[in-house]
């Protein structure tokens, strides 16, 4: 990997782009440093300390501790990410919007275009919420409609911005733009979290000239790491390869086809999403009532202390541990609900049966589909297994020993996968260079 940045950089084209991305990455990180006129900034860090719930916690992990410190970026990349699922779900229930994808690279720009409406609007509301919501409980220094407004429009200013940044970033830069400013986000808050692991296991003990403990404990804490990263690369790269045969044809004077291809599946077809998807639903409940102040009644604080993963596998609350059990049929419910508007293996079966191709021992048409629809099933279930054991483990630790950090389960995945996207498109685009450069010669 470090290779291939290496000799990235000494092509002119390449080092340009990856400079782009470089200084767009410093100006995320400083806008999320920039505070919103008239907020009270340490409101929010007073705020969360009362907290019991981890409502927020996975909206700030998104933004790279922005939201906390209620910067003109605290809203970030949140909003963009929300309309891009909506439009995703709405392309398979609306026709046109199904359309608009088929036409090609017209269509993605005229949807693009729709995700961007859609993320301003989102913007301003969750701005307003925030705004109003909170700013009646202090947010603002003084709470009247010149400062609401004046707050609405920066965050959803600072989050539209960011979106820009984002889609220069895949135009000028390498990468896929948005992906790499959550990516950003995430790594700025790993030294942080490194910090405060080495503060609470490791300083203790060698305080108390534990020195052995001490190595342990260091040794445990790398040890978790390494194995999480290690899942997170392997169930990022797993694939199952499925053979096509094409049938060979006469064409003229010449018999063509014949040759053999695979149909790549991904075992972690979903990708991250299942686990946002899972979070977000668990979060709602404590969201909501953060907004609306009804977290005090007894039989709703069980509720949300059943929802927050940070009361999971705790020491004398066993009982709260039954909110991982929902947790894992929520995210083995949207694996299969994302893997199934994203590939459409009848789809596939009739453009093979088009092209001539087939599966070996498979006949063309509804068998094939038949074929494909169970491996799918297959994969789509190991793939969700995968996930969950990522995504568990810093749940474990979090619980039985307080080991909070923000870089475990759905952060990793996302880290590890746009770094992997990100790298084999510079190998992409230094291979074309390449055979440009053999052709000019």
């Amino acid at each position: 990997m470090l290779e291939t940045v290496k000799n990235a950089f000494k092509i002119k084209e390449i080092r340009s782009k990856l400079i782009f991305t470089l200084l767009m990455m410093i100006v995320v990180r400083l806008g999320c440093e920039l505070p919103v006129p008239g907020v009270d900034r340490s409101y929010f860090a007073n705020w969360f300390a009362q907290q019991t719930g981890d409502a927020f916690s996975f909206m700030d992990a998104f933004t790279g501790g922005s939201f906390l410190k209620m910067s003109v970026f605290a809203l970030n990349i949140t909003p963009y990410i929300t309309s891009s699922i909506i439009m995703q779900l709405l392309t398979i229930a609306i026709p046109k919007l199904e359309e608009m994808q088929r036409e090609g690279e017209d269509g993605r720009k005229k949807i693009a275009s729709i995700t961007r409406y859609v993320t301003v609007g989102l913007s301003l509301l969750e701005s307003s919420a925030m705004a109003i919501g909170f700013g009646r409980q202090g947010l603002l220094q003084e709470y009247n409609a010149l400062n609401v407004i004046m707050v609405i429009t920066s965050l959803t200013a600072g989050s539209a911005f960011i979106m820009w940044i984002g889609e220069r970033i895949t135009e000028n830069g390498v990468g896929n733009g948005i992906s790499i400013v959550l990516t950003i986000n995430i790594i700025s808050r790993i030294p942080e979290d490194l910090r405060s692991l080495w503060t609470q296991f490791v300083t203790p003990q060698f305080e108390a000239h534990k020195y052995g403990a001490g190595t342990i404990a260091l040794v445990v804490i790398a040890a978790v790491i390494v194995i999480t990263v290690i899942l997170t690369v392997i169930l990022n790269g797993a694939e199952r390869r499925i053979p096509v045969q094409y049938a060979k044809k006469v064409q003229g004077r010449k018999m063509v086809g014949g040759q053999s291809s695979h149909i790549p599946l991904k075992v972690n077809t979903g990708g991250v999403i299942p686990i946002i998807f899972a979070s977000s639903l668990l979060q709602l409940p404590g969201v909501i009532s953060s907004f609306f102040g009804k977290g005090n009644a007894t039989g709703w604080q069980k509720f949300l202390y059943f929802l927050n993963s940070g009361n999971w596998f705790k020491k004398g609350a066993w009982v709260y541990s039954w909110g991982a059990l929902f947790y894992v049929v929520l995210v083995v419910f949207f694996a299969y609900f994302y893997t199934s508007i994203t590939f459409n293996p009848m789809e596939v079966a009739e453009n093979m049966k088009k092209s001539g191709g087939f599966i070996p021992g498979t006949r063309p048409g509804k068998p094939t589909q038949d074929y494909l629809n169970k491996v799918l099933n297959y994969i789509v279930f190991i793939g969700a297994i995968g996930l969950i054991i990522v995504a568990m483990i810093p749940i474990i630790f979090n619980g039985l020993f307080g080991a909070s950090v923000s870089f475990g389960g759905t952060s990793l995945i996302i880290i590890v996968g746009v770094i992997l996207e990100t790298m084999k498109q510079i190998e992409s685009q230094m291979l074309v260079r390449n055979y440009k450069g053999f052709l000019t010669d």
